[in-house]
């Protein structure tokens, strides 16, 4: 069923002026919240370590929050995971990471005498690796060492915590003289702050999820996350200019930023995390958004040989009018097979949900309201002189 009758043409540029004011400060808005108070990056993006468990017994975030940081960690970021089978599941997130720096390393290297044997090193290590998760270290020696040697040399280094038990060190390989030592990961060490400082029962066996990221690793990714959103603006541009035409192309180009922005406005505004799931948002919403400006684009230019001598105004008043049935259509049947994963979805996948839902609704409304309007301006000021397209009703077909 058309819901728009054909032949029928709808004025939607008449309230243009007031919808572009409307959008542009939906941007500026957007970018004030981005600035101050800012977006809550997640773990992705600032490093840190994530821990997700099911409470055994019902804890309160403060509980928890307090627990965590007597146990020696940062001041922690707790989150209530909304989830009908367990309603006690949180998302704890602190900023401390077991990577293992440079210093400390040298000093492990130092302790099992790399390279050394004397008096003080019955053994050395010919080559010792730490892992990149800092959650242990491999050395191979020159003859089977003392475990207890072993423990002994690496106990009471600042940031290295062993974990306990007998079997820790443990020889990996007889043969290549290889033992391996486990050390207490930051998610070790928050589970076991937590069994010491919440009711007893109520801290599960082992965590639903534990990540991590170091820092250096959160910016490269952070850095890379906004070179893809910027490259897909670009290359978007300039297949949009030689597809059709220059003056479509900084419309288009306006209302994905718009999207962009507003997208991520609203979830700072209202304080969800930014990580790389929204990055897969957001780089999915440009490629939606673009999509629906396409179509009404290519029906602009098809009415351009069909309605000679109309104005854009026009001509973007029976393209719209044409191709809105389609668009409601197919964007109302993705929004509501979205709401079903935000109503019914937990954790990751509700957020991304919801990012999309948002860009959906944005990327509809920046077609019309945003990549036309501005794309009649440019035509009306750099294209359409001496031609009649510069008036405001529509022309003769």
């Amino acid at each position: 069923m058309n819901i728009f009758p054909v032949g029928k043409v709808w004025d939607f540029m008449k309230n243009r002026n007031l919808f572009m004011g409307i959008s542009i400060l939906a941007m500026i808005g957007s970018v004030v919240v981005l600035i101050y108070p800012g977006p809550r990056l997640g773990t992705d993006f600032v490093g840190g370590t994530e821990v997700e468990l099911a409470f055994e017994k019902e804890v309160t975030p403060s509980q928890i929050r307090a627990a965590v940081t007597a146990g020696g960690l940062s001041s922690p970021d707790v989150i209530r995971v909304e989830d009908p089978k367990n309603p006690h599941r949180y998302l704890i997130r602190v900023q401390d990471v077991s990577e293992v720096p440079p210093e400390t390393v040298e000093l492990i290297e130092k302790k099992l005498c790399l390279g050394d044997s004397g008096n003080d090193c019955p053994v050395g290590a010919t080559e010792v690796k730490v892992s990149p998760g800092g959650e242990k270290i491999t050395a191979r020696f020159e003859a089977l060492p003392d475990l207890k040697w072993v423990r002994e040399r690496l106990t009471g280094i600042s940031g290295i915590v062993l974990k306990s038990g007998d079997s820790n060190p443990s020889v990996q390989n007889a043969r290549d003289f290889r033992v391996e030592i486990a050390l207490e990961s930051r998610g070790d060490q928050l589970m076991a702050a937590l069994r010491k400082g919440l009711p007893e029962g109520s801290v599960p066996s082992e965590a639903l999820r534990t990540e991590w990221i170091g820092p250096k690793a959160g910016k490269q990714l952070r850095d890379s996350a906004l070179k893809s959103i910027v490259l897909a603006l670009v290359f978007i541009t300039a297949y949009v200019a030689i597809r059709f035409d220059l003056r479509f192309a900084p419309g288009g180009v306006f209302a994905l930023a718009h999207d962009a922005i507003v997208t991520l406005g609203v979830l700072t505004l209202f304080g969800y995390e930014l990580n790389l799931t929204t990055v897969a948002a957001i780089l999915t919403i440009i490629g939606f958004s673009i999509n629906d400006t396409v179509v009404v684009y290519d029906r602009v230019r098809e009415n351009m040989s069909k309605l000679r001598g109309s104005s854009m105004y026009h001509l973007i008043n029976v393209s719209l009018s044409e191709t809105m049935s389609r668009t409601i259509i197919t964007s109302g049947t993705a929004i509501l097979a979205l709401l079903c994963f935000f109503i019914w979805g937990t954790g990751v996948l509700k957020e991304f949900a919801l990012t999309l839902i948002i860009g959906m609704l944005a990327g509809v409304y920046s077609s019309i309201y945003v990549a036309l309007p501005l794309t009649e301006i440019l035509d009306k000021k750099f294209f359409a002189q001496g031609k009649g397209g510069s008036k405001k009703g529509p022309a003769a077909a």
